[in-house]
């Protein structure tokens, strides 16, 4: 589980983006730009992470951040497939897109998700199944996709694997 409390929780910022996903609180931002708390604690002190478009990204440049590597070897995670469990907040008027991709050793990228534009402004839940019949390990890669708009952003929270993956 990943509140982003203190850090990344080993979640690392992929090889394949263009710009980062960044911790952040709403306690430290200008109004009108992301959440106004984050999901774990409902307090604007709360951390979580972000990308916001911006002059610095030209619409659609990429950021991405990947997970540990899950083995599906584990014998707690044989048991089913397995679920990752999120809460995403996508809010504005020109907002991008947000994909989560499920991710072989040998780079093979399926997409689990793919929400695009204004998804309202409030913490939504998303449970992914996670695909595969247990030999082979993988990632979670989450890509946020730049919009038009200076004041859109997609945040991040309260990132959980089910089955102790």
């Amino acid at each position: 589980h990943c509140n982003f409390e203190f850090d990344l929780c080993g979640w690392k910022k992929d090889e394949n983006g263009d710009f980062d996903w960044n911790l952040r609180t709403s306690s430290t931002t200008k109004m009108g730009t992301g959440p106004a708390t984050d999901h774990t604690l409902q307090e604007p002190s709360g951390h979580y992470i972000f990308i916001k478009s911006s002059f610095l990204q030209l619409p659609g440049q990429k950021a991405r951040i990947s997970s540990p590597v899950l083995s599906r070897r584990n014998k707690n995670c044989k048991v089913c497939g397995g679920v990752i469990l999120f809460y995403y907040h996508m809010y504005g008027a020109h907002i991008g897109s947000l994909i989560v991709y499920q991710r072989t050793m040998a780079k093979h990228e399926k997409i689990l998700l793919n929400l695009t534009g204004n998804q309202g402004n409030f913490w939504q839940r998303k449970a992914l199944i996670l695909a595969g019949d247990g030999g082979e390990d993988f990632q979670v890669v989450f890509e946020g996709i730049a919009g038009k708009g200076p004041k859109d952003g997609i945040a991040l929270d309260d990132l959980t694997f089910s089955r102790e993956c």
